[in-house]
């Protein structure tokens, strides 16, 4: 029997930790700067990050490189990074503006709910959903009363948004999904990064004072969250998920929602109460529900 390398499941639990802790360089980004600069610039650092990558991987690969051959293929890829962008920007920026008006804990487990939405999208795409994809929204639903609805029967703005930005966020990932089997991953999410960067510039020129000097004053969580979020983090991802389960690989990669709680204590001091923690569990179960495997049937 070959023996199992830890290895890749390292990979993918650092990747989770990176994204976690991104929670926190996002949040204190915005004490410097706007939501629309902070997207574009950090967005902007990860497709530069990843030009590089996307060299050292051909490398690796040893002529085994999915580099598009024919303007059929080039035009499939350009037109995956500029949805994928598009979807991206969208729920990226929703996320930043809600984070604003939330705590860093409660934003990491409301944008994991893109885990159960996407197979309930899937729906629209005629795809099959069991009784365990609904025990899962179930559980998420129970999660996000407890961990957002305050005792008045009220929602906060930042929740609000957050929850928005988990919708786009199991579109993006359902575009990911179409697209990925015909392009190279890395290469997509580098033109990916770029029109998310562009189109956050431009909304940035048009409600945002960009101030080079306040974007400098930024430049740790900004250069954390343009260099690992983005770049080391996504090259992580593609390298520790190769030859995995992906059911296991998603449920190490959701401990990002566990580690944004952590992070925003540890590192901010924001504390959530014992209603808030409840939640927090009842969401992680149904994350956990979600991506176990269907019992094939004899």
């Amino acid at each position: 029997m070959k023996k199992m390398s830890l290895r890749n499941p390292l990979l993918l639990f650092l990747t989770a930790v990176i994204w976690g802790v991104a929670f926190v360089a996002q949040s204190v980004g915005m004490e410097y700067v706007g939501p629309f600069t902070f997207s574009f610039t950090r967005c902007m650092i990860g497709g530069l990050v990843l030009i590089p990558c996307i060299w050292l991987l051909d490398r690796l690969k040893k002529g085994e490189t999915r580099e598009p051959k024919t303007a059929g293929d080039r035009r499939t890829l350009l037109a995956g990074g500029i949805c994928c962008g598009a979807a991206l920007c969208t729920a990226s920026n929703l996320q930043q503006f809600g984070i604003k008006y939330t705590s860093v804990g409660k934003a990491g487990f409301i944008t994991a709910m893109y885990i159960v939405l996407v197979p309930v999208m899937g729906i629209f795409l005629k795809k099959a959903v069991g009784l365990k994809v609904w025990v899962s929204v179930a559980l998420a639903v129970a999660g996000l009363y407890l961990l957002c609805i305050t005792e008045g029967f009220s929602v906060s703005f930042g929740d609000l948004l957050v929850l928005l930005c988990a919708f786009v966020f199991s579109v993006h990932i359902l575009v990911i999904d179409y697209f990925s089997p015909k392009v190279d991953g890395v290469r997509m999410s580098c033109i990916q990064f770029f029109v998310c960067g562009l189109l956050s510039g431009v909304c940035m020129l048009i409600w945002e004072k960009p101030d080079l000097h306040a974007i400098l004053q930024a430049w740790m969580p900004i250069l954390y969250a343009g260099v690992l979020s983005c770049g080391v983090a996504y090259t992580l991802q593609i390298v520790g998920q190769k030859g995995m389960n992906p059911t296991v690989a998603s449920l190490i990669l959701s401990l990002e929602s566990v580690v944004s709680v952590l992070a925003g204590w540890l590192l901010l001091g924001q504390n959530l109460s014992t209603r808030e923690l409840s939640g927090c569990v009842l969401m992680f179960a149904a994350i956990i529900l979600a991506q176990l495997p269907q019992r094939k049937k004899l």
